[in-house]
């Protein structure tokens, strides 16, 4: 029983069930922004946002390839939305934060040039530099 207790205590699972909290409200967000106003914008330009009453029928049975289609461009206009609106915002904090923190080089107080942090001589002017 510890370890069955260990194993559902430990931050991994934790952080995994919170995500997929979040995630499935996150869908319901995405979903509701495309349903509101992506498919009325494809509407206005297409005509028609919804594509599920096409369908082809050979031999007898029906084949609704139009359901297909309308998931399909949900998908792809609920995965531009994630990437544009969560992803790609993410991506471009993260790498500010971490070039702040990973900074290999630093200003020279003489000539503004560029130094690795280590240097002790300015490569340009070869001022004498305190090593950081």
């Amino acid at each position: 029983m510890s370890g069955f207790k260990k194993f559902l205590l430990r931050g991994n699972l934790i952080e995994l069930a919170v995500a997929v909290v979040i995630g499935a409200a996150f869908t319901g967000l995405v979903n509701a922004l495309v349903k509101s106003f992506i498919e009325p914008l494809i509407a206005l330009i297409g005509g028609q946002p919804d594509f599920s009453g096409l369908a082809v029928t050979i031999g007898g049975t029906k084949f609704p390839y139009g359901v297909f289609i309308t998931a399909a461009i949900s998908f792809l206009i609920i995965a531009a939305v994630v990437y544009f609106l969560v992803v790609l915002p993410t991506t471009k904090l993260l790498e500010r934060l971490t070039r702040a923190e990973e900074a290999g080089e630093r200003e020279c107080p003489e000539c503004r040039s560029e130094v690795p942090v280590k240097a002790t001589r300015c490569r340009f002017c070869t001022s004498s530099l305190v090593p950081a």
